[in-house]
């Protein structure tokens, strides 16, 4: 229930959003009696596209503390040593890469995991997964904890935010466009309403166009992922960089993140095991490879240092 009320509230959330941005952009319909106004599409379709990757961003870290239910930990009064040991150890990395003090959470799951999300490089979340803090060592669990800081620092929230809203533009402008010249073509509607073909087809084709794009969009996440490791590695060290990819190697626990945040995670995703065009992680031993065969200045461009 909590997940289909979060999933409700995001899209009345990305409507209401849409909704505004189109009135005050002062764009109406698309189709008219001349046919498809393709500006107007072109504004709808990006209006929509980066509606739904902001809210999502902006409502990230409150999403995510819902969804897995992690409990934030009050840096001034933590409940244990191993949490006020967390909290200094992501404060110190974050300093070393020049942010803000991450919030730091832990939530229950038995796989060995963690992510960063939050919509800035200073108003962000690092959260760990139990299962990590049991079947990890300190030196372990810092590695991944400056892999998580350097997804931080390299600002990979905002940049993947943006590059959906890019791709979830151009589904939606050419789902249109494909619905279009059914409706009137096959369908020879000539109202100038959209006819039924139209949204049927229109539909349709985002799904299609939308599987697609999600495949540019994991290859971007697993670049990206090679860069966090490096950055981690410049910030913990690369021996417990690899360290602890190579732990993970080991740990055949499945991932339980949710599908949102897999992408911010340390761990493999259940889709690398699938089809490797649309797993956001690169596989555990590609990672370490390169890691092993970075120089200084890779490891130091990792956290966007020259």
């Amino acid at each position: 229930m909590k997940g289909i009320f979060l999933f409700l509230l995001t899209n009345i959330a990305v409507i209401a959003v849409a909704s505004i941005s189109l009135s005050l952009l002062g764009v109406g319909g698309y189709v008219n009696q001349y046919g498809l106004d393709l500006g107007n599409l072109l504004v709808f379709a990006a209006v929509f596209g980066f509606a739904g990757s902001f809210v999502s961003l902006l409502l990230s870290k409150w999403m995510a503390l819902q969804m897995t239910g992690a409990e934030v930990i009050d840096p001034q009064h933590p409940r244990n040593q191993a949490e006020a040991w967390l909290v200094q150890t992501v404060h110190r990395l974050a300093d070393k890469a020049g942010i803000g003090h991450p919030d730091v959470a832990i939530y229950p799951d038995p796989a060995p995991n963690a992510f960063a999300t939050g919509w800035n490089r200073n108003n962000a979340l690092v959260a760990v997964s139990t299962g990590l803090l049991e079947n990890m060592t300190q030196d372990e669990i810092e590695a991944v904890l400056a892999h998580e800081v350097a997804h931080i620092a390299n600002g990979d929230m905002i940049t993947m935010a943006l590059l959906q809203g890019v791709v979830n533009t151009f589904v939606i402008f050419f789902a249109r466009i494909v619905g279009y010249f059914v409706d009137r073509v096959l369908f020879r509607n000539e109202d100038d309403a959209p006819g039924i073909g139209f949204y049927i087809t229109s539909f349709i084709f985002e799904i299609l166009f939308g599987i697609l794009a999600s495949m540019i969009v994991m290859w971007y996440s697993r670049k990206r992922e090679f860069r966090a490791d490096a950055g981690g590695a410049y910030l913990a060290g690369r021996d417990k960089m690899i360290a602890a990819l190579k732990r993970l190697m080991t740990i055949h626990e499945p991932a339980h993140l949710p599908e949102q945040l897999a992408a911010f995670g340390i761990n493999e995703s259940a889709g690398e095991r699938i089809m490797a065009l649309f797993a956001s992680h690169p596989p555990l031993e590609k990672r370490i490879e390169y890691l092993m065969r970075a120089d200084e200045r890779q490891l130091k461009l990792g956290l966007g240092l020259s």
